[in-house]
């Protein structure tokens, strides 16, 4: 048994959500005990004891939509003229990086954010892949590399009309053989999704069999909805309605799907996202940087839409997510007291509750009986620090780098910001080889 203690313990639990000298006690994957100190070093004697010298013990974070895919593209110089709109974006860069993926270019290009992952205490990822060049087997390449970091993940291949129906026939192939393996492995590390790209590149035929492929599966859909406005507005034309409204038609939203972004929506579709109990994931950073607009993400919390937090691959640190969604909608609302409450719960409670959809015991809390992925963060409070100011601590104070140590599934990860089993070197070594190699050919 492993404790952890001595530490200022942000546990997540509405019953007892800050304890200032407190102690997890983990047994195998899993938490069985949270409390003073004292209390858990005397009921668990004998017990391996980490000391952590008073610094803050969390819950590890949870990133609802990522793309390890996207590592080959830092630094990369384009050599064309630069974009000047979201599809130039997608045609230019992307779509164009995307296809010169190998099998090997897939392990190392998730490797390296995944790496990043554990290194900023993020311990869970959705992600949502694309290598149409090396479909088959990519969700499998993608889990030994996740594996190999330690992460938990949930995965999925995104399948498109815009390489053509032998490659959307292998994404859907793909989808469904994943989500089998993880059904029949009932790893809690490993589940998988069907993953979509996006309205505008998915015919209604293409549509139509996905949905009778991943009828019975349990696993939900990961799409790309109304992110910038050439969803929206392709949808009205070749469909006659708006991108949320067609995705309902088809019966893709629910509970366990993730309409990621859905910056062009209005009312009507919000209130379809409620009514469907669709998870809805924001992606800050991204959608500035896309230059795609603000998603109207205060307005549907406030409907009673689930919102959860990503970083679309802007970046692998949640914090810094945090950080960019809440000073975000203060600027765009032109209201100080926006987002104070509502970003804090899309991290910290709602994609906890999206992991519930899949995982089987409770993630984003130290509960006893959830699984057992803690991070410490080595962060000295300048001013107290109390049940009711956590949130003002985590935003104002913490970030990434100051994660110190990182336990997933009940292992140690990373200490001392040193990981286990993994020469970083040696991995940043291959990748850039690789990186070049895909350069020479973009």
């Amino acid at each position: 048994m492993l404790l952890i203690g001595n530490g200022r313990v942000i546990t997540r639990d509405e019953a007892q959500p800050f304890i200032s000298d407190g102690c997890i006690a983990i047994r195998d994957q899993w938490v069985v005990e949270v409390g003073s100190t004292g209390m858990v070093k005397s009921k668990y004697p004998g017990s391996d004891f980490m000391d952590v010298g008073g610094k803050v013990v969390m819950p590890g974070l949870i990133n609802t939509h990522m793309h390890l895919y996207s590592t080959f593209a830092r630094g990369m110089a384009l050599k064309n003229s630069p974009p000047s709109n979201f599809q130039e974006i997608l045609e230019r860069l992307w779509w164009r990086l995307d296809k010169a993926l190998t099998e090997e270019n897939v392990y190392y290009s998730a490797l390296v954010p995944l790496i990043d992952c554990v290194k900023n205490g993020t311990t869970t990822i959705f992600d949502h892949h694309a290598s149409p060049g090396a479909v088959r087997g990519s969700l499998f390449t993608l889990l030994k590399a996740a594996r190999a970091a330690g992460v938990r993940s949930c995965l999925c291949y995104e399948v498109s009309d815009r390489d053509g129906k032998d490659v959307a026939e292998q994404g859907i192939r793909e989808n469904v053989e994943f989500i089998h393996s993880c059904n029949r492995a009932r790893d809690d590390m490993a589940k998988g999704m069907f993953g979509l790209h996006a309205s505008l590149t998915l015919s209604d035929e293409t549509l139509s069999r996905c949905c009778k492929e991943n009828a019975g599966t349990g696993a939900g859909f990961h799409i790309h909805a109304a992110e910038g406005r050439l969803d929206l507005e392709d949808c009205l034309r070749r469909h006659g309605k708006r991108v949320i409204e067609r995705l309902f038609g088809f019966g893709i939203l629910g509970a366990k799907t993730i309409a990621a972004h859905c910056v062009h929506v209005d009312d009507r579709e919000m209130d379809l996202l409620k009514e469907s109990k669709t998870r809805v994931v924001h992606n800050p950073e991204s959608n500035m940087g896309n230059a795609v607009g603000c998603a109207p993400v205060i307005d549907m919390v406030r409907r009673g839409v689930h919102v959860g937090l990503g970083t679309d691959g802007y970046t692998c640190d949640m914090f810094e997510s945090l950080k960019v969604a809440n000073i975000l909608h203060k600027h765009h609302l032109a209201d100080p007291g926006a987002g104070w409450t509502e970003v804090p719960d899309m991290l910290f409670r709602n994609n906890s509750l999206i992991c519930g959809e899949y995982f089987s015991r409770p993630l984003g809390r130290l509960v006893p009986g959830a699984f057992a992925d803690i991070i410490v963060v080595d962060y000295d409070p300048p001013t107290p620090m109390q049940a009711g100011n956590l949130d003002g601590h985590v935003l104002f104070g913490m970030a990434g780098p100051l994660v110190d140590t990182t336990v997933i599934n009940g292992r140690v990860v990373m200490q001392g910001r040193q990981l286990a089993g993994i020469d970083e070197a040696e991995v940043f070594a291959k990748s850039r080889e690789r990186a070049e190699k895909v350069w020479q050919r973009f």
